[in-house]
């Protein structure tokens, strides 16, 4: 039997999934078509937009999650240093400069090969390692945007953690 001979039966789009988990979290969110669809998320330091594309060709769902941080250009050089010190501290995921519109992103991709089907817990687990990504990382871009550290300084700044009681 070839594989033109065998008849794949088509999986839910994983975009049907995320919008059920939105709409079980109580979630803003907006469907912007049939692949893709954006949710707002109340973070500690802001608020999170998280847009999550099926990219049917790849077999891909695609999350990118962005906060209100316009990088401006004379900043840029030390937040692709920046981005260079905290990406290689990531396991899933990295931080992008969408250059032209000079924000800084976070971005995953979960395959989804074969027909296999995205479940609401790996949207849930996909979605919160984003929030938490961001979360974590969001004071030291501020650091390089607003204060003028180095990249060096803001990560250094962003992660130190106290041990012990005050």
């Amino acid at each position: 039997m070839s594989l033109i001979d065998t008849d794949f039966e088509q999986a839910p789009n994983p975009v049907d999934t995320i919008e059920d988990v939105a709409a079980l979290n109580d979630w803003s969110f907006e469907r912007l078509g049939d692949d893709e669809i954006s949710i707002s998320v109340k973070g500690s330091w802001c608020d999170y937009h998280i847009s999550f594309s099926w990219m049917e060709e790849l077999e891909a769902l695609h999350l990118a999650a962005a906060f209100d941080l316009k990088v401006p250009e004379p900043r840029k050089t030390e937040i692709v240093r920046l981005l260079a010190l905290v990406n290689e501290q990531m396991w899933m995921g990295h931080f992008d400069l969408w250059n032209r519109e000079g924000i800084v992103i976070f971005r995953q991709s979960l395959l989804l090969a074969g027909g296999v089907q995205a479940s609401s817990q790996q949207i849930e687990v996909m979605l919160s390692h984003a929030l938490e990504a961001c979360e974590r990382y969001y004071q030291a871009f501020q650091f390089v945007v607003w204060a003028g550290k180095t990249a060096q300084e803001a990560v250094n700044t962003a992660l130190f953690e106290t041990v012990g009681e005050a």
